[in-house]
């Protein structure tokens, strides 16, 4: 799941109120097994990386414990995972996802793996030379034709990572703008149209840098997994369940990551015209 961001009327509660109750259970649950708390804890540590990687290319040094404090704000746990599972929860009852089945699938001693994989080699890579190294093996993999780095293309095909990762930082690279309008930190030359243009124009390295991380991350992530451990979770993947969680994973983390994005540079942005934060 890391490679991927309504209460019923009164008068009819007699009647749902049991349904209701067990299909929230039924995702607070879900949560709970594919680690969302611990994903979240990761995403913030990243975040707060990526606070000081903004202020070194767009205002070095200017931004100070002011900065940071915003970006800790930004990124605090407790305001994103809400978020998340609002969005997530919302996406899996628009489908009328089975819940059931992505529970039985990530309790399984496959599933409880698959996610410790996924999150611990996420949090590895906060180190610089662990991605370096991740990135060095994915090269050398590939180029001995390696069978795991076929397993792992085809999980990424099967649940379209690629695409749906480079939709999704577009569409935070557009909400990052936003916020420097916010704040008034773009020209009056810079309209909707030039923004849109100048993501547009980012997208093929956007697309080439999000293909050489999914992959080097996976294949790290993955290694310990063996063929038949690998097929069978790329066989859920292939399931309307399976399916039916990736959207809402996507749908959750793209709500977060706007948000985040938005804010950080409207945050950006008072910085750069010279206001308090």
């Amino acid at each position: 799941m890391f490679s991927r961001l309504i209460a019923p009327l009164a008068a009819v509660a007699i009647l749902i109120a049991g349904p209701v109750r067990a299909a929230d259970d039924g995702v607070a649950a879900l949560e709970a097994a594919l680690q969302v708390p611990d994903v979240f804890a990761v995403m913030s540590q990243e975040g707060h990386a990526y606070g000081a990687q903004l202020e070194s290319d767009m205002f070095p040094g200017a931004g100070g414990a002011a900065w940071s404090a915003a970006v800790a704000q930004i990124y605090s746990v407790e305001r994103i995972l809400p978020a998340f599972s609002s969005a997530f929860e919302a996406e899996l009852a628009r489908t009328g996802a089975d819940t059931a089945a992505m529970l039985t699938f990530f309790t399984s001693d496959l599933g409880r793996r698959v996610t410790t994989l996924e999150i611990s080699a996420r949090r590895a890579l906060l180190d610089e030379a662990v991605e370096d190294a991740s990135r060095l093996k994915y090269d050398e993999l590939r180029a001995t034709g390696d069978p795991q780095v076929a397993l792992v293309e085809e999980f990424v095909a099967v649940n379209g990572l690629v695409d749906a990762n480079v939709s999704g930082a577009m569409n935070a690279n557009f909400a990052f703008y936003q916020g420097l309008g916010d704040a008034d930190a773009l020209g009056p030359e810079m309209g909707e149209d030039d923004i849109i243009g100048e993501i547009w124009s980012q997208e093929e390295a956007i697309r080439d840098e999000t293909d050489v991380w999914i992959h080097s991350y996976l294949l790290m992530a993955y290694a310990p997994l063996s063929e038949a451990e690998m097929r069978d979770y790329i066989a859920f993947s292939e399931t309307e369940a399976g399916k039916d969680l990736n959207a809402a994973l996507f749908a959750g983390f793209d709500a977060v990551f706007v948000d985040v994005s938005r804010q950080l540079g409207a945050a950006a942005g008072r910085i750069l015209a010279g206001r308090d934060l």
